[in-house]
């Protein structure tokens, strides 16, 4: 697989940083995209081509049609194609369902699931028949109700519903289209909560694996959805959560 093309939204955080560094071992063209934390992808660029890939940044706001179809059109002047788009942009406001107004709402169903389909669309344009992956980043919160979490899981949901559709218009086409649903990933994120750090032991403690997953541990199983050997897998939402969500 090396050589390949791969562009990750929101690659200045956590996890899409483990996921970015994990496919620039493959020594291929990596566009990492970016909103706001410039110095955060600046560094994770430069990790990336110490470990033998050509990055190149992209900043665009996944919310605007204009912004997305222009950095497309950069990978396409630049490579020609696009292998894999790997989709972990998003964004959230945490409060209670019935406090949430109709600007959060729309803020956050943009980010987290118009921007799947606005990213898919033109990913999909510059795939080559049989070579495509798809994979986008969803949470438990998409099916459980976890508290404040309402706007959030609404639109991982609809994520995860829109990978079954765009797997099945895109499968005759051989572009594979799956998510991953994680676990609680101790990123910076919880650090935004005031009882984050008491949330993420409490979940330790119910996890059956004994401990909380990383962004290395999602950042692996992203790597195999974009193998060859997982070209059968389509339109699944895989769950990891080293157990988690088994128990009542």
């Amino acid at each position: 697989m090396e050589g390949r093309v791969t562009l990750v939204t929101g690659a200045s955080g956590g996890i899409g940083r483990a996921i970015a560094l994990k496919f620039a071992a493959e020594k291929g063209f990596l566009f990492l995209n970016f909103f706001q934390n410039r110095s955060a992808a600046e560094k994770i660029a430069e990790d990336a081509g110490a470990a033998g890939a050509r990055a190149r940044l992209v900043q665009a706001d996944l919310k605007d049609e204009e912004q997305v179809r222009e950095m497309f059109r950069e990978v396409e002047t630049i490579c020609g194609r696009l292998d894999v788009l790997i989709h972990v942009a998003a964004s959230g406001v945490l409060r209670p369902t019935m406090e949430l107004t109709a600007k959060h709402w729309s803020w956050v169903m943009d980010t987290n699931a118009r921007s799947l389909l606005l990213c898919a669309r033109q990913g999909a344009s510059l795939m080559q028949p049989g070579n495509g992956k798809i994979i986008s980043l969803s949470s438990l919160g998409s099916s459980r109700v976890i508290p404040q979490y309402g706007a959030i899981g609404v639109s991982k949901a609809a994520l995860e519903s829109l990978t079954r559709y765009l797997a099945a218009e895109l499968a005759p086409k051989g572009i594979s289209v799956n998510a991953i649903s994680a676990g609680a990933v101790p990123t910076e994120v919880w650090k935004l909560l005031p009882d984050g750090e008491e949330l993420l032991e409490k979940v330790r403690q119910r996890t059956p694996s004994g401990r909380l997953l990383t962004p290395q541990d999602v950042a692996e199983i992203v790597f195999f959805l974009a193998t060859p050997q997982a070209s059968m897998i389509q339109g699944q939402v895989i769950v990891v959560d080293g157990g988690y969500s088994l128990l009542a």
